[in-house]
């Protein structure tokens, strides 16, 4: 059973350019194809899924930290997603790696290690996604040590 559904309504603009609208409070977001089909004027929709795979995987570390009164801000990420032809010669998004930063070192936090552990499962987004494309995801600390 469903708990939210979640409408989001798209509008042509011209060619592959779409406004997209969330809802009367969120500003228009505008997304685009790159050259030679569109002119790039805004994300692509590839872009926008990295950047939903990237964005959930960061909240739910901030969040899983922070239930430990941790604070590891501004967390930064980083996603790859590798765009090529799958075996009928169609282009799909092939696979993800996320890198994840922490602004701390590793040894100011207090269980990072149980929360490095979890933290993948609670992304909803990351999760989905993950059902048909690879993701791989890496955290790193301030000092650039890989925690995962």
């Amino acid at each position: 059973m469903s708990e939210k559904t979640i409408h989001v309504k798209l509008q042509q603009q011209h060619d592959y350019r779409f406004d997209i609208r969330f809802d009367d409070a969120m500003p228009v977001l505008t997304s685009d194809e790159p050259a030679p089909l569109g002119t790039g004027l805004g994300p692509s929709p590839a872009q926008l899924l990295a950047a939903a795979v990237g964005n959930c995987l960061a909240d739910s570390l901030l969040f899983a930290l922070r239930k430990f009164k941790q604070s590891p801000e501004p967390l930064g990420c980083e996603i790859r997603a590798e765009i090529g032809r799958n075996a009928e010669g169609r282009v799909r998004v092939l696979q993800m790696t996320a890198n994840l930063k922490l602004r701390v070192p590793a040894a100011t936090l207090a269980y990072l290690d149980r929360v490095l552990s979890q933290f993948e499962a609670f992304c909803t987004v990351t999760q989905s996604v993950g059902q048909g494309i690879p993701i791989t995801v890496e955290v790193f600390d301030a000092l650039g040590a890989k925690l995962k």
